[in-house]
C-alpha cells in the first residue's frame, strides 16, 4: 500500500508563509492562520510542503487503511487560497449563504482573497467543522 506523501513535519509555518510571493495573499494567509488557531485552539503545523494544518484526527477506511489528518487547514495556491473543511459542507448551508464569494470542492473552500468573504462567518464555519471532526473521532 502506498504511503501518504502529505504528513505532518517540523518545517516552519512562519517561514513557509513568509515565502508566499503575492503580498496580499501572504497577509490573507497570516489572518487565516489566526482565525484557525482561535477556532481550533491548536498550533499550526506544516503538512507536506504546502499545507498548514491544525489539530488532528485518525481515520480508517473500510479497506482497513488507517492514517492521521488535520482537523482543518489551508494552502496558498496559485489561483486561490484553499481552505480544508474536513467535515464537508452539507451541514453549513446558512453559513455558506452568508460567507461571500467562494467556490467549493468535496472538502475544499476556495477563495481568491480574504476580503471576498466575511471573516466572522469563516471563523464560525471552521470552528463548527473542527468541532464536528473532533466529536466524530472521540
Amino acid at each position: 500500500m502506498a504511503e501518504l506523501k502529505t504528513k505532518v513535519n517540523k518545517a516552519s509555518v512562519e517561514k513557509f508563509l513568509k515565502g508566499v510571493k503575492d503580498k496580499q495573499k501572504q497577509e490573507d494567509c497570516f489572518r487565516i492562520l489566526e482565525i484557525m488557531k482561535r477556532a481550533t485552539k491548536s498550533e499550526p503545523q506544516m503538512w507536506g510542503t504546502s499545507i498548514v494544518g491544525f489539530g488532528g484526527y485518525r481515520y480508517k477506511y473500510a479497506s482497513g487503511r488507517e492514517g492521521e489528518w488535520f482537523l482543518t487547514g489551508f494552502s496558498p495556491r496559485k489561483q486561490n487560497i484553499t481552505l480544508y473543511i474536513m467535515s464537508g459542507f452539507e451541514d453549513y448551508d446558512k453559513l455558506l449563504e452568508d460567507l461571500g464569494k467562494y467556490s467549493t470542492g468535496k472538502s475544499c473552500l476556495y477563495i481568491r482573497k480574504l476580503e471576498d468573504v466575511d471573516p466572522k462567518v469563516l471563523k464560525e464555519l471552521v470552528t463548527k467543522s473542527a468541532r464536528k471532526m473532533m466529536q466524530s473521532n472521540a
